[in-house]
């Protein structure tokens, strides 16, 4: 195949991108209320897919309903973009209660916002349980076997979800 012609992948990105665009923007602005935010969000949905069909191959040419598949990876990036908005406003509140004294600069602000969305997506990629593990020994101190009386969960249990997490951790790390 010559570097010319596009590939039966491409071609299907850009008949979804090219024919259902407006329509997810449309949807997106009604959901939102906001012409811009609805516009990156749009975009993001569309750079997900990409992500997506990169990784997995995605028969983006077969798909018999593709507002049905915009509509449900664009509620994840909503879903994502309210979480992000939440963790912000959480923070900003926190922030507030801080003396003078410990104000960030606007860089510093960027930096930590940034990266409790990064902390934040690592725990919403972990399993439920091993999230709940892994949280109760890193903010609440405990030890593994505290861990597994509270949860009613086998010590080696408890080492796998951890061992799990940690893994993960170091994947989004390196």
């Amino acid at each position: 195949m010559s570097a010319a012609q596009p590939s039966l992948h491409q071609q299907s990105i850009h008949t979804l991108y090219s024919e259902h665009h407006g329509w997810l923007h449309g949807w997106l602005r009604r959901k939102l209320g906001d012409a811009h935010h609805a516009a990156d969000l749009a975009q993001d949905t569309f750079v997900r897919i990409l992500t997506a069909n990169r990784a997995q191959e995605l028969a983006l040419h077969a798909l018999r309903e593709p507002r049905a598949y915009l509509t449900t990876v664009a509620g994840r990036v909503l879903l994502n973009h309210y979480r992000r908005l939440s963790l912000e406003q959480a923070w900003l509140a926190a922030l507030a209660t801080q003396p003078a004294v410990f104000a960030a600069s606007p860089e510093e602000r960027l930096s930590i916002l940034q990266t409790l969305n990064e902390v934040d997506a690592l725990l919403d990629a972990l399993p439920p349980r091993t999230r709940t593990v892994f949280l109760l020994a890193q903010l609440e101190g405990l030890g593994y076997a505290q861990i597994a009386e509270r949860m009613g969960i086998a010590l080696r249990t408890v080492k796998r979800h951890m061992a799990q997490a940690f893994e993960e951790c170091l994947m989004q790390v390196a």
